[in-house]
Order: C-alpha cells, then sequence, then structure tokens
C-alpha cells in the first residue's frame, strides 16, 4: 500500500481540515507530519464548528485511527484543552488516537523564547504565531529536546530541568523582557499527567507494519508550501518541511511509499503575518475577499491578506509536492463578483517571469493579470459539480491547463456536505 498525502498549496489556511474530514472514511489512519498547534484545521458539520491544533482532521469518525506523527511539535497544554473541547462528543479518545514517542514537546520556556525574540525583531517581526514552535524545532536539530518517550522515563524531571536551565539563560539576553515562569508550569506538568495516560508508540513501525497490512494511510500536513523552512518565502516560513518530503521525516515513510499527492488551494490566495504576497489587494476588493471569506486566523485570530490566485507560486508548489490531483477551496467567496484575476507572471525590473525567483522579499514585483469572467450567483446550494455555472466550471478548466493538474474536488461552503467532486 501507498501513503496519500494531503497538503497546501500556498500560505497555509487554504481549508486542509475540510479536505481530510470528507476523505476519511476512505482511509484506515490518518497522520498529522509536522507542524503544531500553530495549525487551525477547521471542520464544520450538523451546524458545529470545531477547530483542530495537533490532533488529526479525522477524530470525529469511527473505526479509525488518528496518529500524531514524529515530525509534530505538541504543546501538552493546548493539547489538552483540544481534548477536552472533544469531550461533549463521545469521542473514544483511547481508541482513535495515538502518538509517536519522538514526538517533540513543547515547553512553556520555549513559548517565552518566541515571545522575547519576536518582540526584539521589532518592524522585522516574522509573523510568528508565538506558540514556541520555532524554538521548539531549533532544541530538536539542536540535540536538547524533549519528546513524548522521555515523560516515561524516571529521568524526564531532570531532563526537564536541564533544558529550562539553558532556556533561562537564553531569555538573559532578551534586555527587558519579563515573565513569569511558574504561573506557566504548573498547568504544564499537569498537562504532561494526562499526556502520560493516552497510547504513545514507535510509530514508523505502526505506519509501515499498517502498510504491510494492507491499510489505507492520509498523510494530513499543516500550513502551506510557500511557508516550508526550505522553499518557502524564507525567512517568512515556519519551521519545517511542510511540503511531500515532509511526509517521509515526519512518519518514517520511504518515499517509494508515497501515493496520490492532494494539493489544496483557495480560489484566491491569503497569507497571514509578515512576508512577500505579490497578488496582495489592499483595496475594496481585498477588503471584501476578507470580509465574505472570514478570513480571520483560526489559530491567531488575525486577520489574513487577501489577493487573487498566485499562478506562478501554484506551479511551484505543484512540482514540488509532485501534486497528483487538486482541491480548490472556498469557490463560494468569489460569487459577487463579475471578473476574477488570475497573476500569471510577475514583472521585476522590466523582466517577466512565469516562476518564482531565490528572493522576492522587499522586490518591487508587478503582477502580470488575466482576467476571467466570474459566475456572480450563489453557489452554496449546489449539490453537485453538474449543477454548476459554466463560468465557474470555465474557471476551473483555465486553472487545470495553467497548472496541468486536475481539479478533483471544489468546495463551495464551510459544511462537509458542500464538497463538490468534479468528476
Amino acid at each position: 500500500m501507498k501513503v496519500d498525502v494531503l497538503l497546501g498549496l500556498q500560505w497555509g489556511d487554504e481549508g486542509k481540515g475540510k479536505i481530510v474530514d470528507v476523505l476519511t472514511p476512505q482511509y484506515d489512519i490518518i497522520a498529522r507530519f509536522q507542524g503544531g498547534p500553530n495549525a487551525g484545521h477547521t471542520l464544520e458539520f450538523e451546524g458545529i464548528k470545531h477547530v483542530l491544533h495537533t490532533i488529526p482532521s479525522g477524530i470525529f469518525h469511527s473505526n479509525v485511527v488518528n496518529l500524531i506523527g514524529n515530525g509534530v511539535v505538541i504543546d501538552p497544554v493546548v493539547f489538552q484543552k483540544e481534548l477536552e473541547k472533544l469531550a461533549p462528543f463521545n469521542i473514544n479518545i483511547a481508541e482513535r488516537l495515538i502518538i509517536s514517542k519522538k514526538a517533540h514537546l513543547i515547553l512553556p520556556s520555549h513559548r517565552l523564547l518566541d515571545a522575547a525574540s519576536e518582540a526584539s525583531k521589532g518592524i522585522n517581526k516574522i509573523g510568528s504565531t508565538l506558540k514556541g514552535i520555532g524554538p521548539t524545532y531549533m532544541d530538536k536539530t539542536g540535540r536538547n529536546g524533549l519528546r513524548v518517550g522521555d515523560i516515561f522515563l524516571p529521568d524526564f524531571k531532570e531532563r526537564y530541568n536541564t533544558l529550562l536551565e539553558k532556556h533561562i539563560g537564553m531569555l538573559k539576553h532578551y534586555e527587558g523582557f519579563e515573565y513569569n515562569l511558574e504561573e506557566l508550569e504548573g498547568p504544564w506538568m499537569a498537562a504532561i499527567e494526562e499526556l502520560r495516560k493516552l497510547k504513545a508508540v514507535d510509530s514508523e513501525h505502526y505506519l509501515n507494519d499498517a502498510l504491510k497490512a494492507g491499510k489505507k494511510v492520509l498523510a494530513e500536513g499543516a500550513q502551506g508550501t510557500m511557508l516550508d523552512i526550505d522553499f518557502g518565502t524564507y525567512p517568512f516560513v515556519t519551521s519545517s518541511n511542510t511540503v511531500t518530503a515532509g511526509t517521509c521525516t515526519g512518519l518514517g515513510i520511504a518515499p517509494t511509499r508515497i501515493g496520490n499527492v492532494i494539493g489544496i488551494f483557495k480560489a484566491y490566495c491569503t497569507r497571514v503575518g509578515s512576508g512577500p504576497f505579490p497578488t496582495e489587494l489592499e483595496d475594496e476588493t481585498g477588503e471584501q475577499i476578507r470580509r465574505d471569506g472570514h478570513e480571520f486566523g483560526s489559530t491567531t485570530g488575525r486577520p489574513r491578506r487577501c489577493g487573487w490566485i498566485d499562478i506562478p507560486a501554484m506551479k511551484y508548489a505543484i512540482m514540488i509536492n509532485g501534486v497528483t490531483e487538486l482541491a480548490m477551496m472556498k469557490a463560494d467567496v468569489l460569487d459577487n463578483f463579475d471578473m476574477i484575476r488570475a497573476c500569471t507572471k510577475y514583472r521585476i525590473n522590466g523582466e517577466e517571469l512565469d516562476y518564482l525567483p531565490y528572493n522576492i522579499d522587499g522586490v518591487e514585483i508587478e503582477p502580470v493579470w488575466e482576467e476571467i469572467p466570474g459566475w456572480n450567483q450563489d453557489l452554496t446550494q449546489l449539490s453537485s459539480y453538474s449543477e454548476a455555472p459554466e463560468a465557474l466550471k470555465n474557471y476551473v478548466t483555465y486553472l487545470e491547463r495553467l497548472l496541468e493538474v486536475p481539479v478533483t474536488t471544489v468546495s463551495v461552503g464551510p459544511d462537509r456536505k458542500q464538497t463538490l467532486a468534479t468528476r
């Protein structure tokens, strides 16, 4: 068996959680392979909205195992709150959720370091979610980190204190930064006790044994390709590999085990935080997209920057990930436009480029636009793609021609029922 991969092709917030939820009945295991509580995967069904940060988006389906892989970083406090929000839905967490022993832990001091570092940057902030993600991955690569498996060892407290002393020393370099560590430590240690009650496994063995047994696995990515630590708009990126390759390192899956790669994108484009955004609209059109799309971060609550779709960036993301099919999200947000725009090239210093160059930060980029007629009607009541207006189908066909990958899914609303298969 192969592992199918689902990931974002833009700057995150594409709607990955919804599509994972829709696809889950086709799989036996849903596995998160990177990121942490900086993710906010939104699912909506039966009139209830759910936001997941660390737990995979298949958790609401019975007979499906949800695995938090070794590439994920876990804040025990955030994780515990997430579990508490699931409590009213009578989900058998012990049966449906397992955690890799090799997943790293976010300490309270990681969050403090994140806040101190971001505050010190002033106007050069990268737009961190302040969840401690970056410092945790830094300790991971620096070979200092604490892992889930460590909480079951007799010397766990000693390991914690050793890392904490290092962090306190680092915090002293941030002059004027004040904090109360004790206030954060109590809830964290209590959450560790709850974490010990859950099933922790050697996830690489678990997954490969499952594949040998014929189980179907869907790997769920977080953030988006343009936030990848290697291939994103560096340095305004996250701290992990958000691309298909991250599945291999984040789950212990060999490259030859990768099957279909489903790329998720919005019918337009958004970004949270700082960093280059060639198609950003700082006008009434951008505000209309933000308003109609409810474009505010599910993790941070921050308003998202909005713009038209960026074809060079999309082509780049498709190439890096080996995307085999596409899912277009939030088509309904463009319901009220007579004309839709797509950026097909960048004009930089008089030269037109149809690809993403090495550096676009601080570079004056003039998008080269093409206009596509809009459908200017309500899509939210559609029950099948065959009923869709021709203008929507033309937009899909237009994107397929430019991107050279089929669009197999179109989302026309937040509910899982508002998901249309094009084929």
